[in-house]
């Protein structure tokens, strides 16, 4: 597994806080020169996606106040295909 997405759910009203946790300490807990990171948002959700050579390090769990569910987090394994 070469890939974790990672998700979260903001408590409500709380979309920019998470987002900013996620921005300031979650992706700095998986950072790695050889891991590339992206954060994307829809709504009050947040996903993180890490791709590396190796398995990514999990995010840490956000505040409690700032999220509605305990985050859900997924290994892939990046397919390369020819076109």
């Amino acid at each position: 597994m070469d890939t974790l997405m990672w998700e979260a759910k903001a408590a409500e009203g709380r979309g920019a806080e998470l987002l900013r946790w996620v921005l300031d300490e979650g992706v700095r807990a998986v950072a790695d020169p050889a891991v590339r990171t992206e954060v994307f948002v829809s709504g009050d959700r947040v996903v993180v996606i890490a791709v590396g050579d190796e398995p990514p390090r999990r995010l840490p769990d956000p505040p409690e106040e700032l999220i509605e569910r305990a985050p859900h987090a997924w290994p892939f394994t990046r397919v390369n295909f020819a076109t």
